[in-house]
């Protein structure tokens, strides 16, 4: 069998590669998507500086699990302010990028309603007009910088939309590990256990190949080696970077394959009991493995690469390493009942992120 992997994004990896945004934009207006807290931090004086006059909007009302309560609004002034830019940048976590992804789509009239409806209705579609976008993350795990994909919510009607298009791939991606030297600790490890799960699920996956493993187990090591260390050593440049490839690695595995079931579990876990995706999406890490051992000896061989050959030993080790970032790691732990966590997952391995497991009962095509 003939495997294919594919991945358009232009990557760039390197300690101030920001700076590169220059000569990326050249003759270019462009329009800036930012986390909140990036201006305190000076982040956005640096963009302004680098991009100068051709910076003509700036977005910086970014809400972790943007919610289309607030980004119908964000939409709306972005095309009526900055509907003739070129270029979209997006600077910070996931997030922030998948704000971005929401942005550079447009409707006919620049309604967010009309995108919604598109979504909801589950078709694929070809927007009538579309920006470019550059996307530069500033925390090491959201992989939304070589991936297609957006999560969007809806908390009041407990939803969430997934966009992807062939648009909303970043023409550029930007990994500087300098801009996540002042990333705290629980981001630290919550985005790095979200790298980790997209890691893990491109392995446990109906679409995986030796190419997407490659990437996948790549970043799987670095990132149970390193991210314990980083977390008790968040000054570290070293650290920072090998972070920020190990996350990288991960981002592309998985821009091959989907996730899986942890993410299905993750986004009910989200919703409904309010965790941050990367452990809503990491706590069952254990669990899950323990669905997947012994579904596919193909998969087995590359999971035992990591973990050698006992499915016990194997399950005990990536509990004790949550453990020791002080990740809960049962349904219990985050007050679900038994037969809630039963009903999630049920209908998490019915889910579409859910059949790509290969513990489900039929792979999608």
């Amino acid at each position: 069998m003939t495997s294919r992997f594919h991945n358009p994004v232009d990557t760039r990896f390197g300690w101030g590669s920001i700076e590169l945004l220059a000569d990326l934009t050249e003759g270019q207006k462009v329009a800036l998507v930012i986390f909140p807290e990036a201006r305190a931090l000076g982040l956005v004086e640096r963009i302004q500086t680098i991009l100068g006059e051709r910076l003509v909007c700036v977005i910086e009302d970014v809400q972790p699990n943007p919610d289309v309560a607030q980004l119908r609004g964000t939409y709306e002034r972005f095309w009526r302010e900055a509907g003739d830019c070129h270029t979209v940048v997006a600077v910070g976590g996931g997030s922030a990028i998948d704000t971005a992804k929401a942005l550079i789509v447009g409707t006919e009239g620049g309604c967010f309603d009309e995108l919604l409806a598109l979504l909801a209705s589950g078709e694929s579609f070809v927007p009538s007009r579309c920006k470019r976008l550059i996307a530069a993350p500033t925390t090491a795990g959201t992989g939304s910088e070589v991936t297609p994909w957006a999560t969007l919510w809806d908390a009041d009607n407990q939803k969430k939309y997934s966009l992807h298009l062939d648009c909303t791939w970043p023409t550029v991606a930007l990994i500087d590990p300098q801009l996540m030297m002042t990333v705290p600790a629980s981001v630290t490890v919550s985005t790095g256990l979200d790298a980790l799960s997209h890691a893990l699920e491109a392995i446990w996956n109906h679409n995986a190949n030796p190419i997407s493993d490659t990437f996948a187990v790549a970043a799987i090591e670095d990132i149970l080696e390193c991210l314990p260390q980083l977390h008790n050593d968040l000054a570290n440049p070293e650290l920072r970077s090998r972070m920020a490839l190990a996350a990288l690695k991960a981002g592309m595995a998985f821009s091959n394959t989907k996730t899986a079931l942890a993410h299905s579990i993750s986004y009910e876990m989200t919703l409904r009991h309010g965790l941050p995706h990367g452990i809503a999406c990491s706590f069952t890490l254990p669990l899950v493995l323990g669905l997947a051992w012994g579904r596919d000896a193909t998969r087995d061989r590359t999971l035992q690469r990591i973990f050698g050959p006992e499915l016990d030993a194997a399950q005990a080790r990536l509990r004790a390493f949550l453990h020791s970032l002080a990740v809960k790691t049962e349904f219990a732990d985050y007050g679900v009942t038994t037969d809630e966590a039963q009903a999630i997952l049920e209908a998490a391995i019915h889910g579409a992120r859910g059949q790509n497991f290969i513990g489900s009962t039929a792979a999608r095509a």
